[in-house]
This record gives C-alpha cells, structure tokens and sequence, in this order.
C-alpha cells in the first residue's frame, strides 16, 4: 500500500531538491526513502527504480529551464537574446546544481520526445533567427552554443576558473562578446 501524501511528482520534486544538495549522481531511491523516512520498497509503488526518479527530476529540470527561457527571450532578439539566453541556463546551474546537471542526462528516446527537450533547441533558433543563418550552418550554431555554453558553466561549476585572473564573470561577458562576433560573421561553407 502506498503510503499517504507520496506521488511520483512529490517524490520527483524532493528528487531535484534532493540532486540540488547532494548532486544528482546521489539522488537515489535510498537517499529518498530516507528523506521521507520510509522504507525503499514504499516507493516502488510509484517509482520503478532510480532510473525512473533521474529520469524525472531530468524532464522537470528541462521544463523549469525551459521556461526561465522563454520568460527571458520575449521580446529580444541578436546579442540580447543570445545573452538573455546564456544567463538563463548560467543562473539556473548557479542555483540549481543538481537539477542542471540533470539536463545533461541522456533520455531514452520515449522520454526525450515527451520532454521539453525540443523547446530547448527551439528557442536556441529564436535566438538564431537574429543571425540569419540558414540550415545546415543553423544546426551548427545550435551545436555550437550549447557547447560552449554548457561547457563553460561545467568549467566553472567545477571551479576551473576560480583560480586565476581575469574574474570569471568578465570571461564570460568576453565569450557572449565573441560568440555574437562569430554568429554575426558565420563563416561561408
């Protein structure tokens, strides 16, 4: 019998909290049921296995993002979005470790299609739309974003700049710069 006042969504929610505080790779059915004070097999009415909770602290995580984005773009558009766009998802990881780090989870393609994955790159084109790119160099530039943008809060969440001068912050002013530069002039195929 499932006990009173669990769901999958509460147990999902206290999942995220859970990867916010201790990192996602320890948010565990275990490290829940402790939190609830409940025994393992209690959960199982409403989560399958760990999996089941990653997966779902990943599509919250990657809804809750999405919309931070959405709310940030309207009414933007060239460097302004590019950098509305990239201070989204660097706030976000800043407040929210675990649940950004549950972005970067790989989805089985059932739950990938199901999430706000898509919305994701969608507002990435929005973005781009500033630029007037065209296909293929459009997903090119989708690419290149989020691995520059992904790649540089991964750095820095793991302090790979906190050691040495200039401050971080103005790094990455100076990487939004470049990038609006080389978005500006894409280079020809």
């Amino acid at each position: 019998m499932a006990r009173a006042g669990l769901t999958a969504e509460r147990l999902i929610e206290a999942g995220a909290e859970l990867a916010d505080e201790v990192g996602f790779d320890q948010a565990t059915l275990s490290a829940l049921a402790r939190r609830f004070d409940v025994k393992v097999a209690s959960l199982y009415s409403h989560l399958k296995n760990s999996q089941d909770l990653r997966t779902g602290i990943a599509l919250l995580a990657l809804e809750e993002l999405a919309d931070r984005a959405a709310d940030a773009l309207a009414g933007r558009a060239g460097k302004d979005a590019l950098t509305a766009l990239a201070n989204t998802y660097r706030d976000y990881a800043r407040e929210h470790p675990g649940r950004y780090a549950a972005t970067q989870f790989r989805l089985d393609p059932q739950a990938a299609a199901a999430g706000a994955g898509i919305r994701h790159s969608q507002l990435t084109r929005a973005v781009l739309r500033g630029y007037d790119l065209a296909e293929p160099d459009q997903t090119h530039a989708v690419r290149l974003l989020g691995s520059v943008i992904h790649g540089y809060v991964a750095l820095e969440a793991a302090g790979g700049f906190s050691h040495s001068a200039p401050d971080s912050q103005e790094s990455w002013v100076r990487t939004l710069d470049a990038l609006d530069a080389l978005l500006r002039n894409w280079p020809a195929s």
